[in-house]
This record gives C-alpha cells, sequence and structure tokens, in this order.
C-alpha cells in the first residue's frame, strides 16, 4: 500500500516535496536572500581563505603528506586502503579507507604541497554547508532561517579544526555522505523511488567507509523522519529503508572484520569507566558551541572549564522557552541528533586517545541547528529582514573569532605553542612545543620537556625526545635509560639510531651494528646511518659484510669515499 492511501489525513498537508514550492508560492512574499546557495557558498570561501596559505601543524597532517608519499603516489592503493588500517596497515583499529583514498587522489595534483590538501579541505566544507541547506528545507525550515542556520554552520570558529588542520577532512568527508543520505532517506519517505533509495543506501555506505561514527547515521534518519517529519515509523518506505540501513551495516561490518587490523585492546569495564568520565564533555562542547571564547587546537577535558558551558545551557533554556510557537518533536530532535553524533566522542577510550578536539562537533552541530530553529533567535517580532540583520551580526562576530582562531593553525610552532597554553596539564602538547623550539632557546625546551616528563613518564614519543636532548648535550650515556624505554613503549625506529651511538661509546661494536641495521630497514637511505655502519663493519674486520654494505650504498646512490673502495678491493 502506498504512503497516500495510507495516511489520507495528510492529504490537506504539503508533503516535503512540495513544500519549498507550492506551499511557498501560496504566502505573500516577504524578505528573502536572492541565490541563498551563492551567497553561502562564498561565506565560506572568505572565512577560510587564510588557510590556504597555511602550512603544516605536524600533528597527523605530516604523517599523511609526507610520510605517506610513497603510498600516496600508488593509484593502486585506492583499493588497498580497504584492507588496512589508518596510520599502520596492522597495528591500528581505526579503519578509515576513504580518507586515505582522498590524499592519494589529492596527492596526485598536490604532491607534498600543502596548499593543495588545503583547497581540498575549503573546498568540502562549502560543499557541506550547501547541502545542510538542503537538509534543512527537506526538514520543512523556512528558507531564510535555512539560509541563516547554514550561514552559521559556514563561519562558526568551533568548526574551523576541520577545515584549517587536514586531517579534520575526515569529518568533513564524512558530514557530506551522512547528509546526503540524509536528504535522500527523507525524500524516499515522502517519495518512495527507487532510485532515491538507492542513492540513500550509496551514501551510507560512503559514511560507513570514511569513519566509524556513521553506525549513527541511521539512528538520525529515523528520528528526523518518524519524530520531526511524524512519519508512520512502520509505514511499508520506512520499513524497506530501515532492511537497507541493516544491510549496508552487514556489508561494512565484514569488510571491516576480513581486514587484518587489531581492535582498540579496551576492556568492557574500562570502556564504561572512560565513557563515565567524558559525560561533562557534552557540557564543555556546549559551551564551546554557543559561548566560543576557550577554544583550542589540542583541548584536554581537564584544562577546559565548565562555566561557559553552563552559561550557555542556562542561555539556551531561556531561548527556546521565549518561543511560544516551538515544536517540541523538532526540539526532541535536534537534541538527540547532536546526542548521537557526539556519542563517538565519549566512546573514545581514553587509552587510545584522551583529546577533546573540537573538529568531532562538526556533524553534531547538525542537531544544534536544528533545535536553534525553534528559539527566539529566529521565532520573535522583529520581522524577517531584522532577524536576518541580527543573525548577520552574530555570524559577523563569528567569522572574526574564526579568523583569529585559524591562526593557530598556521604553522607547526604557533600550533604547538598554543596547544601547551590552552592544555597546559598536557605532556603531549608540551613535548610537542619543546621539539619545535630553536637551538638558540634550548633551555626553554628543556624546560618544557622535563615538565611534560613529570605529567607523564610514559608519553609515547618523550622518552626519545629527552634521549636526544641529551646526546646534544653530550650527555650520551646518560641518554640510554630513556631510549630503552621509548623502545619498550612505542619501538621508535629514531631510537635505534641514538643507540647505536650509545653502543659506540661503550665500545660495543657488536652492539651498534644490530642497532643501525635494525634502523635501516625503516630509513634505509639514511646516508649517516649507512656510512656509520659500513665503518663499523671494516672497524670489526667484518670485510664481506662491509664489502656488501659499500655495494648496497651504491645501488643507493648513496657515495662511497675511493679510499673505502679501494680498502675493500672493490
Amino acid at each position: 500500500m502506498s504512503n497516500k492511501q495510507k495516511q489520507p489525513v495528510q492529504k490537506t498537508q504539503p508533503t516535503q516535496a512540495s513544500s519549498p514550492t507550492s506551499s511557498d508560492r501560496s504566502k505573500p512574499a516577504g524578505f528573502t536572500i536572492p541565490y541563498p546557495m551563492l551567497w553561502l557558498a562564498l561565506a565560506a570561501f572568505v572565512v577560510y581563505f587564510p588557510a590556504l596559505s597555511m602550512k603544516f601543524t605536524e600533528l597527523d597532517d605530516a604523517i599523511f603528506i609526507r610520510d605517506f608519499a610513497r603510498y600516496n603516489e600508488d593509484l593502486s592503493n585506492l583499493a588497498t586502503s580497504f584492507q588496512r588500517g589508518l596510520f599502520d596497515a596492522v597495528r591500528d583499529p581505526y579503519y578509515r579507507p576513504l580518507f586515505l583514498d582522498s590524499m592519494i587522489l589529492n596527492y596526485q595534483v598536490s604532491g607534498q604541497s600543502i596548499a593543495g590538501y588545503h583547497v581540498v579541505n575549503v573546498l568540502l566544507h562549502i560543499g557541506t554547508v550547501l547541502l545542510l541547506f538542503k537538509l534543512f528545507r527537506r526538514l520543512e525550515v523556512k528558507e531564510l532561517h535555512a539560509f541563516i542556520l547554514a550561514l552559521i554552520f559556514a563561519v562558526h570558529p568551533v568548526l574551523s579544526q576541520a577545515v584549517a588542520w587536514i586531517p579534520g577532512r575526515n569529518d568533513t568527508l564524512l558530514a557530506i555522505f551522512i547528509i546526503s543520505f540524509l536528504i535522500n532517506s527523507i525524500d524516499y519517505a515522502n517519495n518512495g523511488k527507487l532510485q532515491t533509495l538507492l542513492l540513500s543506501a550509496l551514501f551510507l555506505l560512503l559514511a560507513f567507509f570514511t569513519k566509524e561514527t556513521a553506525v549513527f547515521a541511521a539512528p538520525a534518519a529515523f528520528i528526523l523522519i518518524v519524530v520531526a517529519l511524524k512519519k508512520n515509523w512502520t509505514d511499508k518506505r520506512n520499513l524497506t529503508q530501515y532492511g537497507i540501513w541493516v544491510a549496508c551495516f552487514a556489508f561494512w561490518y565484514i569488510a571491516r572484520s576480513a581486514t587484518s587490523i587489531q581492535t582498540a585492546g579496551i576492556a568492557t569495564t574500562q570502556a564504561f569507566t572512560d565513557f563515565i568520565h567524558r559525560l561533562p564533555v557534552i557540557i564543555q562542547y556546549t559551551g564551546k558551541i554557543f559561548l566560543p571564547f576557550n577554544l583550542s587546537v589540542f583541548p584536554t577535558q581537564e584544562d577546559t572549564v565548565y562555566y561557559y558551558g553552563i552559561a550557555a545551557i542556562i542561555l539556551l533554556a531561556a531561548i527556546i522557552l521565549l518561543n511560544k510557537e516551538r515544536n517540541g518533536r523538532i526540539i526532541l530532535s535536534g537534541v538527540a541528533v547532536f546526542l548521537l553524533f557526539l556519542m563517538p566522542a565519549l566512546l573514545v577510550p581514553m587509552k587510545l586517545n584522551s583529546q577533546t578536539f573540537e573538529h568531532r562537533l562538526y556533524l553534531p552541530m547538525i542537531g544544534i541547528l536544528i533545535f536553534l530553529s525553534q528559539t527566539v533567535l529566529l521565532h520573535n517580532k522583529l520581522g524577517d529582514k531584522n532577524t536576518f540583520i541580527t543573525a548577520a551580526v552574530i555570524c559577523g562576530i563569528l567569522a572574526a573569532v574564526n579568523f583569529k582562531h585559524q591562526q593557530n593553525f598556521s604553522d607547526p610552532l604557533t600550533f604547538w605553542t598554543a596547544a601547551a597554553e590552552t592544555s597546559p596539564n598536557s605532556a603531549y602538547a608540551n613535548m610537542m612545543l619543546a621539539a619545535r623550539l630553536d637551538k638558540d632557546q634550548f633551555a626553554q625546551s628543556e624546560a618544557l620537556y622535563r615538565k611534560a616528563y613529570r605529567l607523564n613518564p610514559k608519553e609515547k614519543y618523550l622518552n626519545y625526545y629527552i634521549g636526544d636532548m641529551l646526546q646534544m648535550k653530550d650527555s650520551v650515556l646518560a641518554s640510554e635509560p630513556y631510549l630503552l624505554t621509548e623502545k619498550s613503549i612505542s619501538d621508535y625506529y629514531m631510537c635505534d639510531f641514538l643507540l647505536a651511538r650509545v653502543a659506540m661509546m661503550k665500545k660495543d661494536m657488536n652492539g651498534a651494528v644490530a642497532y643501525l641495521t635494525k634502523y635501516l630497514k625503516t630509513d634505509p637511505a639514511n646516508k649517516q646511518a649507512n656510512n656509520n655502519l659500513l665503518l663499523l663493519y671494516i672497524d670489526t674486520h667484518q670485510q664481506e659484510q662491509a664489502k656488501a654494505q659499500a655495494k648496497n650504498m651504491q645501488q643507493k646512490g648513496i657515495e662511497v669515499p675511493p679510499v673505502i673502495l679501494q680498502q675493500l678491493e672493490l
């Protein structure tokens, strides 16, 4: 039975497909924005224009662009991405193949020049803004109000990390796929067209293969269709969609399970404890959305205040209560969508990632904007024109804050300075800032390393940095315990290079050979390591190994001194 036959009482109401057209024509013309999508695209571009000239932050972006250069240059890896983890092919719980593929495709045009990656990030954000405007119209939000809400999303500073920081692309990609899925799911509930159903399935699959957050996309679609738009949840079209959603999840789950990546390895009790510990983050995130004055490039729960969030919640209650014509179903839908898409940020194990990154608000922000559609900000006695002017002023303020906050992503030193200032109790932030100070700031760098060590002596890479610092101070033997500790924590390959020097200082030449041999498995083209290994073979009278090493160096294009070649009779 068709949707019309089962719900005859809705015949007098405009369907969603007709609401933006025939319904609007029956009303007197009021204040409108000509070419709204053009203005939204322009606003998003202008706000993020400074990002186009930004450099690396040295937080993951260098990994995906520089360290993955060999991977990115091979187009056959577009298929390989579906069989591996994100950072590591095997030792990685993150499964995000479409993000990896986006970097491969970007590399074909941009190489290792970061400017091209920033261009793509900004374009993805513009696409998300335009799709969001369409989604609001599908939810029967008045066109002017839909424009204002999308404009807020376009310029809001809390979302700048998702755009200005290259790895934030994962969230913009996900948003494009999920919003497209939501639009087509709503359309199918209205028109029942097979093409629309297939498109919704395609976008849901793309979302799944972008980020795990997609598991909450189908529940969000259910809420918007059944609660916000008051569709019958047992309608045949909706039942069909439920089956498609389950099939998409099963396909993704099977594909992910077929890979060799590991799970997070977190016990259920610990995961529950971490979830309870993270619940107050909801208050912090709410504060950053409505009072974005304590933004951070590297936020932690411990260093983020709660009073902005508490004030924001009070403000929210006031602006919703002041609207006497509020729609409770829309309000409930907005809150539910916000919490659903925020859930992954609450479920991330502390062992895996302790940061409360702001790019995680990119999708939850949709729920907040749905909620805002029922507040006095849009429903008041000012009239459409004055409401728009008021909203434009607010957006102008948000854009100004965004401009300022964006500068924190401009280069590594600026980024990690801001990180250490806003998250002073983060061992990682202090460590990364110390590593990026110039050599003439050695005393400040050492103080930051020591502070980081006091905060967390087992912070990944920290013991390596301290060992490296000690060797620069010619305290080579004192660096050994730190380097050995780092090997037990992360097995970072650079430790082997420094430990080879320790072994040579201790006259343990065979140990030095072993360390350098292991190091060169990861960095085979390192000239100094190759030369050192060759000299060690010669000094320890390992003639055959020395000859093999010299030939290996020549094959790699590393020059071997003529006197050594003569000595080895090569």
